[in-house]
């Protein structure tokens, strides 16, 4: 295989995975040509990184967003490699495609319905032009447990799913992160139904194999914002975590503690005022915090989805009902944190001071239970790494290209559409308490 020239658009934090592979284990893969963002700081910063790793790199050269064109006809690349803010996805997307190059997303693949319309018609041109591909990173369909849960119900041995219960927890570490950054405003993310969520739709698309086709939803911002801390009592709060005279509150972000954070973020504002530390009980903030659905899928299977973004552990729970049979699956990522480990770094875990008191210990089973018959645990593989080894076969999939897979785990635009519409037609339903058709948004929901 020819080595590749990957060129990278958004240099925050989600980068590192892309960059680090390219150094790593896909080094003789390719290697990146250019970064495309707001900040030249930040782009600087993975450019130290790669000189520490391999002295000998060519120089990645720098472009704003306004010189894109400019980058792709200077630089020429193969694949373009997309970890912007979410809204700003379908503009990168589309430009590459219209150009006839790869394009790697990270989910979600877009917010809006237009951003979904306007790459459906750039992948179908090139579909029947270029051949030019694009692939959304939907990394929890490769972490063992969530393979191994998707073989046992494509194998049939749950028989016909009827149902499907899903919960998912984010703790005051990962969940309160989200209301610190640019994703507190829906019109940057698309609230955490896109965000996040698109993640866990996917999941469920792929695990039944089957087509989202109406989402009802309820929810609303319950913890988090300056609203709840009033009538919390928590008194006054700062702008920014940096200027909370209380060192101690577990809410607080130091930028300046942690060097990944120092580096990308606090050290770069000066050249685009982004402010990674907000406080997350502060005015502005208008995604929710607590949501709850039921989707309707075409095969006649229902589900009813829960998220809570600040819960006291971090994990999920998800069971299958079918005619035959019911299949659980619970993970505990983050048993419990206490205040003097508040910390972005997730291989922090539960205080473990007191072990024979934990009841809630990480770790991770699956429950299978055919009717008529006791239920049994079924061994999951081990992974490393991060999502539970899922990021190191995405990659793989990724840069040197899918092998012949039983489980379909590669996602395409398709699939990036059927989640994203999950969580647009979710927010719409807040918006008008009605339930809301799929198909009504125009958008295909299967390839033509």
């Amino acid at each position: 295989m020819a080595p590749k020239k990957y060129a990278l658009a958004g240099t925050g934090s989600r980068a590192e995975m892309y960059v680090d592979a390219l150094l790593g284990p896909h080094a003789d893969l390719g290697s990146l040509v250019a970064f495309v963002d707001t900040n030249e700081h930040r782009m600087s910063y993975h450019d130290a990184r790669i000189a520490a790793r391999r002295p000998d790199a060519q120089p990645t050269r720098h472009y704003s967003p306004e010189r894109l064109g400019e980058m792709f006809d200077v630089e020429r690349p193969d694949a373009l490699i997309v970890t912007t803010p979410d809204y700003t996805h379908a503009h990168y997307v589309t430009a590459a495609l219209d150009r006839g190059v790869d394009v790697i997303c990270e989910k979600p693949m877009t917010t809006s319905v237009q951003g979904i319309a306007d790459i459906v018609r750039s992948a179908r041109r090139v579909k029947e032009q270029s051949g030019a591909n694009l692939v959304v990173t939907f990394n929890y369909r490769y972490s063992p447990r969530n393979s191994v849960l998707k073989d046992i119900i494509q194998s049939g041995k749950i028989g016909k799913v009827t149902s499907v219960h899903f919960e998912w927890c984010l703790d005051t570490v990962h969940g309160a992160d989200y209301f610190r950054r640019w994703h507190r405003n829906k019109a940057n993310s698309g609230g955490l139904l896109v965000h996040k969520s698109t993640h866990h739709f996917d999941l469920v698309n792929w695990w039944l194999g089957d087509v989202p086709e109406t989402v009802y939803a309820q929810g609303g911002l319950r913890f988090y914002g300056a609203q709840n801390a009033a009538e919390r009592g928590l008194g006054e709060r700062p702008e920014l975590s940096r200027d909370n005279p209380n060192r101690n509150d577990p809410f607080n972000l130091d930028l300046e503690a942690d060097p990944k954070l120092r580096g990308l973020y606090l050290e770069a504002e000066a050249d685009d005022g982004y402010l990674r530390d907000r406080d997350v009980f502060t005015e502005g903030i208008d995604i929710e915090d607590n949501l709850s659905l039921v989707v309707g899928y075409r095969g006649g299977a229902s589900m009813a989805y829960t998220l809570v973004a600040h819960s006291p552990w971090e994990g999920y729970r998800v069971a299958f009902n079918g005619t035959e049979g019911r299949v659980e699956i619970e993970v505990v990522e983050r048993g419990s944190v206490s205040p003097d480990k508040h910390t972005l770094d997730p291989s922090v875990a539960e205080d473990s001071e007191r072990p024979d008191e934990n009841v809630r210990p990480e770790g991770q089973r699956i429950i299978l239970q055919r009717l008529w018959e006791p239920a049994h645990e079924v061994p999951i593989p081990e992974g490393t790494g991060g999502h539970g080894g899922g990021d190191a076969m995405l990659l793989s999939d990724v840069f040197r290209g899918p092998a012949s897979d039983p489980l379909s785990r590669q996602a395409g635009y398709i699939d990036g559409i059927r989640s994203v519409l999950v969580g647009v037609g979710a927010n719409e339903s807040l918006r008008t308490g009605q339930a809301v058709r799929l198909a009504d948004f125009g958008v295909p929901l299967d390839d033509a």
